[in-house]
């Protein structure tokens, strides 16, 4: 296996770059090409010698002796090292055809859902390597502790992989998590999401259907009972398999540290948030299924910091926190502010929102952000004009912005500048800020901005 060539159109992406450096370091060849290659992606590349010498699509990259061509979804149908590879009669897989390849032979734990994939998958892992046992993995964000974001080996006997329901590739129109075949699948919570791919709500809940029945009869289903959609969907299920639900398990806070309570006894947590909570137990279900012990997972957990991006804290002083999350959906939006708000209940909580997402950025999806935001003290949403071009969407008003969220107060910003000098001029004095997004505020340095704040 070590001798195989494999090339990657697209190789700069965040799920491409991880898999290339993964591959790399399983001892095969890798080459690969893009038309654009940004940091993290590119220094990584670099320091592993894989990446291109130049940017753009090369087809003489491509010979009969590439063992498997890995197309990424920024690559187009009509991509001439495609071409070329099809020309040549090539092995072509999509990035999660390519990682099934590599774990057909393992025991997979696939976890999906609208919101909540990334923490329930970086739980096990942490939990995973804390009582080391050794499993590849794929996960969707930078985890601590962990060098890469994928992991390939030949003796791990188990794979844990974060199921993404978007598009495969330009050629496969499947959700990817549908191609990872569970023997333990996970369904954390139903949200609409992906608008530009899934028209319609049912069409969204549909794939989620079909990820049930992909479990085999020996096979187990782990899912957020609190959650209505993931319970219709489970209970319509064909199969013997076993089905385990989970939910908010029981918890006090005591000056701002959430504590656990269960039979083996106070566990204090560095994660908050009853969504986290939730993901928490349904990470200690798979655990369980993997032969972990209760009190091995708790011990386990105390330690666990979080991902990136998600609930993460970028700085702090005695009175004020800064936090980033990586909410874009209605549902995650309000579960985070909820989260932020029941945590610190006598501070003042400012929620900034950056309208990103194709969906988030329609007009009329708008109306499903309407109360999202209530539980916070000022509001304040972001889009940008350059995103809205980007994404071939029409111009968005500010007040059908304000219409559709109805927040009382809320503020809207086109202009990060101006978000800033805002932010900045605000008295911090016994109050938090959480800064939401899947983008990253037209550029504003969320970090840079938190230090300043506490200062």
């Amino acid at each position: 296996m070590s001798g195989n060539r494999v090339h990657f159109i697209a190789i700069g992406g965040s799920a491409m770059h991880n898999l290339a450096l993964a591959l790399h370091y399983k001892g095969y060849k890798v080459s690969g090409s893009d038309d654009e290659i940004f940091d993290p992606a590119s220094g990584r590349l670099a320091a592993c010698g894989l990446l291109p010498e130049n940017l753009g699509w090369f087809p003489e990259k491509l010979d009969t002796g590439i063992d498997a061509v890995i197309l990424g979804m920024h690559a187009s149908g009509d991509n001439p090292e495609l071409a070329r590879a099809r020309r040549l009669g090539l092995n072509i897989y999509s990035y999660p055809e390519f990682l099934y390849e590599q774990s057909k032979d393992k025991l997979r734990v696939v976890i999906g859902g609208s919101h909540g994939k990334t923490t329930i998958t970086a739980i096990i892992l942490h939990v995973m390597k804390y009582a080391g046992i050794d499993c590849d993995y794929m996960v969707g964000a930078k985890l601590e502790g962990f060098d890469v974001m994928v992991k390939l080996t030949e003796k791990a006997p188990f794979m844990v992989i974060e199921g993404d329901e978007y598009l495969t590739s330009a050629l496969d129109p499947r959700p990817k998590f549908h191609l990872y075949k569970p023997d333990i699948a996970v369904i954390s919570g139903i949200a609409w999401d992906h608008m530009n791919v899934f028209p319609t709500f049912d069409n969204y809940v549909e794939q989620f259907r079909i990820f049930t029945k992909m479990v085999p009869d020996n096979g187990s289903i782990v899912y957020c009972a609190a959650d209505e959609e993931v319970n219709k969907v489970v209970s319509v299920t064909p199969g013997a398999m076993l089905k385990l639900p989970y939910n908010v398990p029981a918890f006090r806070i005591d000056q701002g540290i959430t504590i656990l309570e269960n039979s083996t006894g106070a566990v204090p947590l560095k994660i908050f948030g009853r969504h986290n909570l939730m993901n928490l137990e349904g990470a200690r279900l798979v655990c369980n299924l993997l032969e972990i012990s209760d009190s091995l997972f708790y011990e386990a957990v105390s330690s666990y910091n979080g991902a990136s991006n998600r609930l993460e804290l970028l700085a702090t002083n005695s009175d004020t926190a800064v936090y980033r999350d990586f909410a874009h959906a209605p549902s995650k939006l309000q579960a985070t502010i909820s989260a932020a708000k029941e945590q610190f209940p006598d501070r003042r909580l400012v929620a900034c929102f950056e309208l990103h997402t194709y969906s988030s950025l329609s007009k009329d999806f708008l109306v499903q952000y309407l109360g999202s935001m209530d539980d916070a003290d000022d509001a304040i949403v972001f889009f940008s004009r350059h995103a809205l071009k980007l994404k071939r969407l029409p111009d968005l008003d500010v007040e059908d912005v304000k219409k559709a969220i109805d927040k009382k107060g809320l503020q809207v910003f086109t202009d990060s500048a101006e978000l800033q000098a805002l932010l900045l001029s605000y008295e911090w004095k016994n109050a938090n800020l959480l800064m939401m997004t899947s983008g990253n505020f037209d550029g504003l340095n969320l970090k840079e901005l938190a230090e300043k704040i506490v200062s």
